[in-house]
């Protein structure tokens, strides 16, 4: 009976209808917030000339990346909505996790690019054109994409070669590494689940070990230097803000033993950093950039 299912069944949220209405709305208006705002983003980046520098050119890049990262579940949760079989196919499945961990590793190290180049502008401005010049910015971009392009393939690859044993239920609302290894029967279930926090791990906290050092050179710079205080910090505002929105819901939702958390918790947390997060981050930086909020009046 060791073989791997051509269709996957989801169970997702409560099947009453009026929940299923309330939810779909949501999910829609969600999305559409979602595409909107970072559409807005890059399009500000694109046509202002003042936002042509290298921390919008790294936002233009964190926007599509959002868009991206939601589009790879949002839309087959609204289709599953309403339908009575919730179904995913395997090639489908293995895709969607594919994307979804590459997104999610791309926009780590993306954010990591965004923090050395709040570290260079402020810790060292006189040398900032020269150390974060087009080049350099294309090439962290490329390391961002490349980085978890590779993640991901080699953790979808262990997925795809898992054995299920006849189990094709995901107690889940999308594809997971976690729960398509939790239905697997495999013997070496926890060698494959070590390889793959493992990559997932080494990016995640990769990121938020080089983020964090990046700010204490920041906040010391900034402490020694005292004068231009409060403009440091306002440049910084909104990426800490964005930083902690992403990693602390990877973070509680990845740390936390799963057996200790109810199916409901599991669906809420997977649609903050799936869902929230990517609606959040073009709401955070027009609302807390002063540059972004002049663009916006000037486009208006």
């Amino acid at each position: 009976n060791v073989s791997s299912p051509t269709t996957f069944f989801l169970l997702g949220f409560s099947k009453a209808y009026k929940a299923q209405v309330t939810l779909c709305l949501g999910f829609l208006l969600i999305y559409l917030v979602t595409l909107l705002g970072n559409l807005l983003i890059m399009t500000l980046i694109c046509l202002d000339s003042h936002l042509h520098s290298p921390m919008y050119y790294f936002l233009g890049h964190l926007s599509f990346l959002d868009i991206c990262y939601s589009s790879v579940t949002l839309p087959k949760i609204l289709k599953d909505t309403f339908s009575s079989q919730k179904t995913i196919s395997f090639v489908g499945c293995i895709t969607q996790i594919y994307f979804f961990l590459c997104f999610g590793g791309s926009e780590c190290v993306l954010l990591t690019a965004m923090a050395y180049d709040r570290y260079l502008a402020i810790c060292h401005p006189l040398h900032y054109t020269t150390l974060m010049n087009k080049k350099i910015c294309f090439c962290l971009v490329v390391v961002s994409w490349m980085s978890g392009s590779f993640s991901s393939l080699i953790q979808a690859f262990i997925i795809a070669n898992l054995p299920f044993c006849g189990s094709n239920v995901i107690d889940h609302l999308f594809c997971e590494v976690p729960f398509l290894l939790k239905a697997s029967c495999s013997p070496n279930t926890h060698f494959d689940k070590l390889v793959s926090y493992a990559l997932a791990g080494t990016i995640a906290m990769g990121s938020f070990i080089l983020i964090l050092v990046s700010y204490i050179h920041i906040i010391r710079a900034v402490l020694l230097r005292r004068a231009g205080r409060q403009k440091a910090f306002a440049t910084c505002t909104s990426h800490l803000t964005v930083v902690s929105l992403f990693f602390g819901a990877g973070a509680i939702t990845y740390l936390m033993p799963h057996s200790s958390l109810s199916k409901d918790v599991h669906e809420v947390l997977a649609l903050l950093y799936a869902v929230v997060t990517p609606m959040m981050n073009p709401v955070i930086y027009s609302l807390r950039n002063s540059e972004v909020k002049g663009a916006i009046r000037k486009a208006l």
